[in-house]
């Protein structure tokens, strides 16, 4: 194939994915830290296996949280996603909860108060590292094809469970989809991949004969065809799931959280930290920035990288790739013309 004919495929996993479920528990401390303090500083990471739930991390809010509403905290987003079931290892009132949280470091807290000059939005960087964001104008969401569909089968899966459409759901799961490209353009639906998490009733047959008469079409809409190759459950039994039987740990769906392998990553997990880490503002903003070169029309595709020092508030580098599809100059004068700094990408996309 030429390098503008390929197959790309992409993965998402459902919310009770081991890996979601601690970035879930992750974001929701954050959630309420940042809540009562808006200048919180929350670095959490989460590892969840059988009855066991970690917490680690470090913390300096003003909101007040001790070690038994972290516990609550825990339990009530473990019931929320769904595992509910006293015969299952994980569940809500079963887990126990190991709370390894500190405070933030002075010298770390310090470098983020550091103003590189006299200007107000001047925050400084809360560590080093490099972050990307990309657009792309084949899809309405600006996403690449393959990991918006991935993320409407999982989506569906979550959706048909939480409707009692089928009983036989559970809360654990995974899709996969490979798209064609032609001219760098998709094309076609080559597979779908389907892996769900079931009651011990239900057949590999039951299920595969749903994925592909109910779910794949509200999930692809258009892009269903005739000829799309459908796989469910090929490991077979998929009873046992979530923590009970995989461990989970806060960052390690990057891929799935992001573009689904069709641009850069620098790396950096997103869940648990405040916007003060440029792992995930800057994520961010280079996605917000990448949005607007393709709204723009400046280029049918765009890809944004970003660079910081901890402390420093104004980027070490901020870089534009159209990749032949527009106005390179034009683009990269449009992206000049945002503010990197910490400070103002939170002010500007509320993330505090």
């Amino acid at each position: 194939m030429s390098s503008h004919d390929f197959l790309l495929t992409s993965e998402s996993v459902t919310e009770g994915h081991p890996d979601k479920v601690c970035d879930l528990i992750a974001d929701a401390i954050l959630d309420a830290n940042i809540g009562p303090d808006e200048n919180a500083r929350v670095a959490c990471e989460v590892l969840c296996k059988g009855k066991n739930v970690v917490l680690a991390g470090e913390i300096t809010s003003k909101a007040g949280l001790k070690k038994a509403d972290y516990d609550a905290l825990v339990r009530e987003v473990i019931e929320g996603i769904g595992y509910v079931d006293p015969a299952d290892l994980f569940h809500a009132k079963g887990v126990k909860v190991s709370n390894l949280l500190s405070r933030q470091s002075k010298e770390i807290g310090g470098a983020v108060k550091k103003a590189t000059d006299a200007k107000k939005k001047d925050q400084g960087a809360g560590d080093q590292g490099i972050m990307f964001g990309y657009a792309t104008k084949e899809t309405d969401e600006l996403l690449p094809l393959p990991i918006v569909l991935a993320h409407r089968l999982t989506r569906g899966l979550a959706e048909a469970r939480r409707a009692g459409e089928v009983p036989w759901l559970r809360p654990d799961g995974k899709s996969q989809v490979t798209v064609r490209y032609e001219g760098g353009v998709p094309t076609q639906v080559e597979s779908v991949l389907i892996s769900t998490q079931h009651a011990p009733q239900a057949t590999r047959e039951e299920i595969a004969a749903w994925v592909q008469a109910s779910l794949a079409p509200k999930a692809l809409g258009a892009w269903m065809r005739d000829g799309i190759r459908f796989i469910a459950n090929p490991s077979g039994s998929f009873v046992l799931g979530g923590p009970t039987a995989d461990a989970g740990v806060t960052g390690r769906k990057i891929i799935v959280d992001s573009y689904g392998g069709a641009a850069r990553h620098g790396g950096g997990a997103w869940s648990g930290k405040d916007p003060s880490k440029v792992d995930r503002s800057g994520a961010y903003f280079c996605r917000w920035a990448a949005r607007q070169v393709v709204k723009a029309g400046l280029a049918r595709r765009a890809e944004i990288q970003v660079s910081y020092a901890i402390g420093e508030a104004k980027p070490m580098s901020v870089t534009v790739e159209t990749f032949g599809t527009g106005d390179a100059k034009a683009a990269a004068a449009l992206v000049s013309s945002f503010d990197f700094r910490p400070a103002a990408i939170s002010e500007r996309l509320s993330l505090r």
